[in-house]
């Protein structure tokens, strides 16, 4: 076929016709063009919002890197950091002064360097000071300001930058830092100025990674829910571009037309998938992830990638709409009188295989790599879209020869007959069935394996054991506190060589504890008081985020396939309408017909639905998100339950387009279409 020209292919004459012929379509036509509309919208407002998520933790990251300082030859100031608690949440603590005869710049989110004595605090840190008691108040001082948008990573995060002179001890004491803690503490380092570096450990890593799985997780049913919209009534459009073709109209023409009708309808939705992004945007930054709530900046795309991400959705809509065309511009008299399709090559099989073989080798080799499993991650999912069409020939044939009921016989039939639209039927699904796979037998544990819950610890050189004591008792009976001090084994405050624990037990919650934590602050200079869960903050906190990226990405999944299920069932019938009439002519009661789209969804499902469940579980062992990962058997449990709803959502999506049946067999009849 020969390519045809970009100019009189979208000339104005296609553009006429193409909008005469849409309008043209009646209540049904109508009805296709809208259900098209739909799933072009759906697919990009969510995609829309895994992209603003991704740019999100892009920003955030932005805005923390100055806390991890880069030493300079030429400095002007002292930066130290420290991680306290209250309540359980984590206080960073900044900690810098000026050398003498410097010039240093404000840091971040800050007017001006603060002087000596002043503390400088998060919008969230003030107001945890405002209710809390001097007692209780995790950083000494007096607030002498209120940090910028710049200095905080979230509006939730708790930050305080305290001014000290160039000879404190905590601008001068070295801190030993935690590999179990990383970023938490960063001992005193001579900077020229606050731009910092981005810290390539710690659990930021694992969130990236986390985005990275749960965006390919979501993307992947969208952007198959978006190709679909396209092939949405396809039957019915090239029956009527088929009759152009035989009546004289060009190849080039039959093209334009299809990817104008196909531009139109992609355009539309995705503008309206655009509205959409916009009215989730406020309930979207309320979602706490890694500690806190997002500004609405951190997830507002930007101009340029959000009109990438609606061109891209156009172009895929277009691109489906064109790839199925060869066979109406080639062969449009077999179109016309309904030839039987092509069956589904067996390479489609091999091809899967290959993925899948592929990943199992590539995983191995870089288990250490996150983003090149990835890559291959994402063809294991795309490569179920692949094999999809061709299980379901397979399975129509299957049903044909055991059949032994119309219905039965009717589904396999038109499984057999066009294996494409019973998978474009179930995809949705059968992706949501890998995504539950995926997730099925992994969880990230969070408790942590170190000292006690109300036991504070820091660690003290020998020689200072018992002076470090006598202090700490005297400040605990200061504050009224009953407390048992000592020292103890266990690795909790990061020491060296030459230091012991120092320990104060304190019963009655964490009030108490909590202001036993402020009575011991500055007890040993770089220091704060910790406990063992402490230590595991960012652990647990990632454990919790990792639940709930588990439940919001399946049900994101199952939503999508839901949707993508009455769409493609209510297009279905539409474009079937001829053939459902004429069964309906020909004394085929409307149960029967009923039944027999029941079980071309219900069979094909648990056959690709539950093989993808396994393939998910596949995928899952190498990207695992650390060594913190352990089995769950509860998994299961969590597996089934979304099968569940899964096979409840389609049954209810079918029981939607039932009326629509009704509708069209009480048109029947051999009118032209």
């Amino acid at each position: 076929m020969r390519a045809p020209n970009p100019r009189t292919a979208l000339d104005r004459t296609t553009w006429t016709l193409t909008w005469r012929l849409t309008r043209a379509g009646g209540r049904t036509g109508l009805l296709a063009t809208s259900l098209s509309v739909a799933a072009a919208a759906i697919s990009t407002a969510l995609l829309l919002l895994c992209v603003a998520v991704n740019l999100g933790f892009q920003q955030r990251a932005d805005r923390i890197d100055w806390r991890t300082p880069v030493k300079s030859a030429a400095p002007v100031a002292v930066e130290a950091v420290g991680t306290t608690f209250s309540g359980g949440t984590p206080v960073t603590v900044v900690d810098v002064a000026q050398l003498p005869g410097r010039k240093a710049p404000a840091p971040p989110g800050m007017p001006r360097f603060p002087e000596q004595g002043e503390v400088w605090v998060s919008p969230a840190l003030a107001d945890l000071f405002h209710r809390l008691p001097a007692d209780r108040q995790p950083v000494p001082g007096t607030v002498a300001g209120t940090l910028g948008r710049a200095a905080v990573a979230h509006p939730g995060e708790l930050v305080a930058v305290v001014g000290h002179r160039p000879t404190a001890a905590a601008v001068t004491t070295p801190r030993e830092a935690d590999p179990r803690r990383p970023g938490d503490i960063v001992t005193p380092t001579r900077v020229a100025d606050f731009t910092g570096q981005r810290s390539t450990d710690g659990i930021g890593d694992g969130y990236v990674a986390l985005a990275k799985i749960a965006t390919i997780l979501v993307v992947v049913p969208l952007l198959v829910l978006g190709a679909s919209s396209a092939r949405l009534s396809v039957s019915r459009r090239d029956q009527r571009l088929a009759a152009l073709r035989l009546i004289g109209a060009t190849p080039g023409r039959i093209a334009g037309m299809t990817a104008a009708e196909a531009a139109l309808t992609g355009a539309a939705g995705a503008l309206l998938g655009t509205l959409g992004y916009g009215l989730l945007l406020p309930a979207t930054v309320q979602v706490s992830v890694a500690g806190g709530s997002w500004y609405a900046a951190d997830l507002w795309v930007g101009l340029p990638v959000l009109l990438a991400v609606l061109a891209g959705v156009v172009a895929m809509v277009v691109v489906s709409a064109l790839v199925g065309l060869r066979q109406v511009v080639v062969g449009p008299l077999g179109v016309a009188r309904r030839s039987k399709p092509p069956r589904m090559s067996f390479l489609r099989a091999l091809a899967f295989v290959a993925v899948i073989v592929g990943y199992s080798l590539f995983t191995q080799e870089h288990k250490s790599d996150v983003n090149g499993p990835l890559v291959f991650f994402a063809l294991v999912f795309l490569a179920l879209s692949v094999i999809g069409p061709w299980v379901v020939g397979v399975l129509g044939r299957i049903i044909c020869a055991l059949a032994q009921k119309p219905a039965a016989l009717l589904a396999g039939r038109r499984l057999l007959d066009d294996p494409k639209s019973g998978w474009r039927t179930v995809s949705g699904l059968t992706l949501a069935g890998f995504v539950a796979g995926f997730f099925a037998l992994f969880g990230i544990s969070g408790a942590s394996p170190w000292g006690h819950p109300d036991t504070l610890a820091v660690a003290v050189p020998k020689a200072r054991v018992a002076v470090v004591q006598q202090d700490a008792r005297h400040r605990l009976e200061h504050a009224g506190i009953t407390a048992v001090v000592g020292t103890s084994t266990d690795w909790v405050a990061a020491g060296g060589e030459g230091t012991v624990q120092v320990v104060a037990t304190v019963p009655g919650g964490t009030e108490k504890l909590d202001r036993a934590r402020t009575a011991l602050t500055s007890l040993v200079a770089g220091q704060y008081p910790i406990t063992g869960t402490d230590i595991n903050w960012s652990g647990r906190l990632f454990s919790d985020d990792f639940s709930n990226a588990t439940r919001l990405v399946l049900g994101i999944t199952f939503v999508t396939a839901i949707a993508s299920a009455g769409i493609t069932a209510a297009a279905s019938v539409l474009d079937r309408r001829r053939t459902y009439g004429l069964l309906r002519l020909a004394g085929t009661p409307l149960r029967t017909l009923d039944a027999a789209r029941r079980k071309e969804t219900l069979l094909p499902v648990a056959v690709l639905a539950g093989g993808a469940a396994l393939t998910g579980i596949f995928a899952a062992a190498p990207l695992t998100l650390g060594e913190g990962s352990s089995i769950e058997t509860g998994g299961l449990v969590l597996l089934a339950l979304c099968f569940g709803v899964g096979v409840a959502g389609l049954l209810a999506a079918g029981a939607l387009s039932r009326p629509l049946l009704r509708s069209v067999t009480e048109q029947s009849g051999p009118r032209p279409e």
